[in-house]
């Protein structure tokens, strides 16, 4: 688990492709160490197992499904990526619960500067959109934001200076292709309920049954 709050940023040293997985390779200096052999590290949103690392280097083996469904395999040597550590137990939860686990593929339609900051106007396919709910929780690229406005299937997130400055959001240009996790909470909720809308032969779900069951 982590929390979408991301601790530095490495850069892609080299990536391989092999017959089976592909091999990367990130200069990542100030990601806290000691990084044991299998840990988890969040890359740009995408939860990946450490193989092998020294105080300089993070090595990961990235498996085809989670090139295919995020923006990993669109990386090259020297390209920034954002980093987090994964969550103890006795962690303080400043963003939301991020898994890592990539729900589809955001694209940059708009980047506005105002006074408070950045303002990213993103579209993404039209089956995320009953999980992206206005002032709730987005991850992109591992980063936590929250959503200002929800319109069709496009949503808006405002980013501060501070994060612009310290995450890969601030070399975002237009047509940009970032990693989107849905809220884990949201997901959850509505994914039960249409799940027990559409079985067959459930009882309705009314304010009295909710009651009935203590919400």
């Amino acid at each position: 688990m982590f929390t979408g709050i991301v601790q530095t940023r490495g850069t892609v040293q080299s990536i391989q492709h092999g017959s089976t997985v592909v091999h990367l390779v990130l200069d990542a200096p100030d990601l806290a160490r000691p990084i044991p052999h299998g840990a988890s590290v969040c890359v740009s949103g995408v939860c990946l197992t450490v193989t092998r690392s020294d105080p300089n280097l993070v090595h990961f083996d990235v498996i085809p499904e989670t090139i295919r469904q995020s923006t990993l395999g669109e990386l090259s040597t020297g390209n920034r990526v954002n980093l987090e550590r994964s969550l103890l137990a006795s962690d303080r939860l400043d963003g939301h619960v991020v898994q890592g686990h990539v729900d589809g593929i955001g694209i940059v339609k708009n980047l506005q500067k105002n006074n408070s900051g950045h303002v990213i106007t993103l579209s993404v396919d039209e089956s995320l959109m009953p999980f992206i709910i206005p002032k709730g929780s987005v991850a992109l690229d591992g980063i936590s934001l929250t959503i200002a406005h929800v319109h069709e299937n496009t949503f808006k997130v405002a980013v501060i200076p501070t994060t612009w400055a310290v995450t890969t959001l601030g070399s975002l240009r237009i047509g940009n292709r970032v990693n989107i996790e849905t809220d884990i909470l949201a997901r959850t909720v509505i994914t039960t309920m249409n799940r027990w809308r559409d079985s067959a032969g459930s009882p309705a779900l009314t304010l009295e049954k909710l009651r009935e069951h203590g919400w």
